[in-house]
């Protein structure tokens, strides 16, 4: 027996004797890594700066449109005022109406302008206006739509140009009428994307502005409006009688005859 706890009891202590020397070896460790740390500079200690590197920013889209409504006191000089300055500002005009009702002569012009000139054409639009009636400027920033369209024709385009390389390399009839049609569907899925992406162009490239002037003109009253209607109806059926007379002319001839005839025969009768 104790043969065999002596071996047992010289296991323990070795085993203890490595732990101790264990433990020791760690605490010196970390006393140089603590050493160390102090002797090593801030920025060494400090987290590395990562620079963020963003790719450029899309150039911003934007639709501009502008709605102004103002009295004016003379209808025909502030016409001219206006296609004046759309000249100028190499603008055009897309819509032209007059309106007219009781009390009140206006007229709207809409004009398509080059986008760094709107707030120019506006000025001289309204220079002398001293007040509003209604005054509206919009800015709309299409920029994500824009982006969007772009890279969804780019990549119908790709597909497109895939469909021809197969078309080429299609072995029977079969094969080329299914890649036909199937192209064909892009292609008018690509022209519609198209046609919105020059529609987007056109309305960035290209303000609009829609100025109405207005004249107060001095309203009748209703006796008024009524006598010079009915003066001028008077008028109008004084002329159609005698234009009627013109067209029956020879029928009064006959009646005038035939009255003077009949009034002879009664007087050689008596």
């Amino acid at each position: 027996m104790n043969k065999l706890k002596k071996p047992t009891i010289m296991k323990y202590h070795r085993l203890l004797f490595i732990i101790v020397l264990l433990i020791f070896s760690s605490c010196s460790q970390n006393a140089e890594s603590s050493e160390m740390a102090l002797q090593l500079p801030e920025k060494a200690m400090a987290a590395p700066q990562v620079e963020e590197n963003y790719g450029e920013s899309p150039e911003r889209k934007l639709i501009k449109e502008g709605r102004v409504e103002f009295e004016t006191s003379d209808m025909a000089e502030t016409r001219k005022t206006v296609a004046e300055a759309v000249k100028k500002n190499k603008s055009y005009i897309s819509s032209d109406q007059e309106y007219k009702s009781p009390g009140r002569i206006s007229n709207t012009v809409v004009i398509r302008v080059p986008a760094n000139q709107f707030d120019q054409l506006l000025k001289e639009v309204t220079t002398g206006v001293e007040k509003f009636d209604n005054k509206e400027i919009n800015v709309r920033d299409i920029t994500e739509e824009f982006v969007d369209i772009e890279a969804r024709l780019k990549t119908k385009k790709e597909l497109e140009q895939r469909y021809i390389d197969l078309l080429k390399q299609a072995k029977n009839v079969t094969e080329i009428v299914e890649i036909e049609k199937q192209a064909n569907e892009l292609r008018t899925d690509i022209e519609s994307v198209e046609g919105r992406l020059k529609y987007l162009q056109n309305n960035v490239a290209f303000s609009t502005l829609s100025v109405t002037f207005y004249e107060n003109v001095p309203h009748e009253t209703v006796f008024g409006q009524k006598f010079r209607n009915g003066f001028r109806n008077g008028w109008d059926n004084l002329i159609w009688f005698f234009v009627m007379l013109v067209n029956i002319w020879p029928f009064v001839l006959l009646g005038i005859l035939a009255g003077w005839g009949i009034r002879r025969y009664r007087r050689r009768k008596r």
